[in-house]
């Protein structure tokens, strides 16, 4: 029986990669999940899940959570500016355990992209490269729950505030994603790189989709990205942290978070989440 772990297994994603192998069909005894705190993936653990404890800043951990790993999703660190060393160090274990493939949760065309996010992501690719593990690059473009999280804002607001000169975005939902990663880990023959993405829409379709949900008028107001980045320091962001999410928007502005590709849909055997979906569920929540 091929054992698969999947690290950050208490994050959202990671926990619903797990998810995602269960309900495909993998025996729970068959996953580990890999967390920081293995409190937060109890749940897990009750449903017969290997829970073991590995920290991407404590390497010597990281030994024993992969000792017997088969495959390996590596969903990528939360914590920007750290990322490089953290992802090296699982490599650098998955290598020692042995470990016959990797899966990688990175970012939309990460290696040609000025989306800030999109360094660390390159830079973690070439390490994998380098590593004698096969690996498989899932390229994740942007999630939907960046937006739906926060329709609240918008409805409080009335506003859908951005700098992405009514670019298109190509996005799917956080489960989407998960799903391609545990189809990714299962199939025999998944290695090289996927341009993940979904649902296409501007800011003015998500504003008027927030507006029929919540029947609060709701529009989309442009503005440059230095504007932004003032608006984002008004609400308390320190101006590197402002500056840094403004210039995500520049890159949509400049179409790098839009992508034709239907690798997602084909990984999953089904259409992605749409828009309207999205916003339905994040409503019902």
């Amino acid at each position: 029986m091929t054992t698969i772990a999947v690290t950050g297994a208490s994050g959202q994603l990671g926990h619903l990669v797990v998810d995602s192998l269960i309900a495909r069909g993998v025996a729970p005894s068959s996953i580990v999940a890999i967390a920081r705190t293995t409190a937060k993936a109890a749940d897990l653990a009750e449903r017969g899940v290997d829970v073991r404890h590995g920290d991407y800043d404590q390497p010597d951990t990281l030994d024993a959570a992969l000792a017997g790993v088969d495959r390996l999703v590596l969903v990528s660190a939360s914590e920007v500016g750290k990322r490089v060393a953290q992802h090296a160090a699982v490599i650098a274990a998955a290598e020692r355990a042995g470990v016959g493939r990797i899966v990688y949760t990175s970012l939309l065309r990460a290696d040609a992209t000025s989306n800030p996010l999109a360094p660390e992501h390159a830079a973690t690719e070439q390490a994998l490269a380098a590593s004698p593990i096969p690996a498989t690059v899932l390229r994740n473009s942007w999630y939907l729950e960046n937006y739906t999280g926060q329709i609240p804002t918008y409805a409080a607001t009335g506003t859908v505030l951005g700098a992405t000169a009514g670019a298109t975005i190509a996005a799917a939902s956080r489960a989407d994603y998960a799903e391609a990663a545990a189809a990714a880990a299962l199939a025999e023959d998944a290695g090289g790189t996927y341009e993940l993405a979904g649902t296409r829409f501007t800011l003015d379709d998500l504003a008027a989709a927030v507006a029929a949900a919540t029947g609060t008028p709701v529009a989309h107001s442009d503005v440059s990205v230095e504007q932004l980045t003032a608006t984002f320091q008004e609400v308390g962001m320190d101006a590197g942290t402002a500056g840094f999410w403004a210039a995500v928007d520049a890159s949509i502005a400049k179409g790098e978070l839009d992508t034709d590709s239907d690798a997602l849909e084909r990984l999953i055997g089904r259409p992605a989440t749409s828009l309207a979906e999205a916003v339905a569920a994040a409503q019902s929540h």
